[in-house]
């Protein structure tokens, strides 16, 4: 039998799982994933009181790869599937609106918000997944004596070591779904004597990383606005993204309104310690203003998250990547893809659920 250990339950690590369970039927798979929620940074929340449900870090699916649209539309059920079908304009440095930018061909999400992607990719398969369980340690354990072949590989096996000092495996396969400087930061603690882990570490390292402070604002009114999304193409503006969840059916009740404002990377990193209520309060500033309303400088609710590393600026060299796959250790996510979108961590991860499926 066939076992893999993944750390992190993110869309991508979803996406591998879901390969895997069909194309290795015997595979044994472990998810360890920190957190109470699925689907990394494509995170959803919920207030039932206010019945509003909020895409609060990716804000939608877009339709930009055949295989990650046949996923959604054909392979999984696509029940519940919404479509927030208003452009996305954008806005200047001074804040002025312009309808700038082609709509996407489809915004997908769901009723029940983006998490239900991971949710159904990992519920279709025998996937084993614990939550509020952190990996602190990667383990390689050595087969026999610990030979190599020319390329340093063994037939070793890979363990996992959790904050509790619970140990989990032995597994033939690792994956780690982590953004990249958490990847590296387990990488340079990993028990692992190979300089493939060293020039993987290097790589992670060099990924760039923004940060992302959100605040979610509601109010009891409707807006009229031609469009569900605000960016800011010039990257001069303290906001970097205001999106209208009620664009997105069963998110927000009929006649209430509920934007999601993400600042953009230079507010978020001189802020993010910032007292959340002032950062609050500083958006919706700015929102009343790029949108046009002093009412948004009252909401009614709100809710915020930072995220410290929530959109990597590049990607990552691919040959350490490769070099650490020879040794059934394998990286994967929108780092690794080269482009911080959904779709693009979805398709990462059939295709690392492909690779790993010829391997193991």
């Amino acid at each position: 039998m066939t076992t893999i250990g993944i750390v992190g339950a993110g869309a991508a690590a979803a996406a591998a799982a879901h390969v895997l369970d069909g194309a290795v039927p015997d595979a044994e798979i472990t998810v360890l994933e920190k957190s109470g929620g699925l689907c990394g940074r494509a995170a959803t929340r919920r207030n039932d009181d206010r019945s509003l449900v909020y895409d609060y870090g990716a804000n939608y699916l877009k339709s930009a790869n055949d295989r990650v649209t046949t996923l959604v539309t054909e392979t999984l059920a696509d029940d519940g599937m919404v479509d927030a079908t208003e452009p996305i304009h954008t806005f200047d440095a001074a804040g002025e609106v312009s309808p700038g930018r082609d709509a996407d061909d489809h915004k997908w999400s769901y009723r029940t918000g983006l998490t239900q992607i991971a949710k159904r990719l990992f519920g279709g398969t025998d996937a084993t997944v614990h939550r509020r369980t952190r990996v602190e340690t990667i383990r390689r354990v050595p087969a026999g004596d610990g030979d190599t072949d020319a390329s340093g590989a063994s037939d070793g096996t890979w363990t996992l070591v959790d904050d509790e000092g619970e140990q989990w495996g032995p597994f033939d396969a690792v994956v780690v779904n982590p953004p990249a400087p958490q990847t590296a930061a387990l990488l340079a603690d990993a028990e692992w004597d190979a300089p493939a882990r060293e020039s993987l570490q290097r790589a992670a390292e060099s990924v760039p990383y923004r940060s992302v402070w959100t605040a979610v604002l509601h109010y009891p009114f409707a807006l009229d606005r031609p469009y569900y999304g605000l960016v800011n193409t010039d990257k001069e503006h303290a906001v970097g993204w205001i999106s209208r969840e009620e664009c997105k059916a069963g998110h927000v009740p009929d006649g209430e309104s509920l934007l999601v404002v993400q600042a953009g990377g230079e507010w978020s990193t001189a802020h993010y310690d910032d007292d959340p209520a002032d950062n609050v309060a500083e958006l919706a500033g700015y929102a009343a203003e790029i949108v046009g309303d002093d009412r948004l400088l009252d909401p009614s609710w709100t809710d915020h998250q930072g995220w410290r590393y929530a959109i990597p600026e590049g990607g990552v060299d691919p040959d350490p990547v490769a070099a650490a796959a020879a040794h059934d250790c394998y990286v994967l996510g929108d780092w690794v893809a080269g482009e911080a979108r959904l779709h693009a961590a979805l398709a990462n991860g059939l295709d690392v659920g492909d690779r790993i499926a010829t391997q193991v």
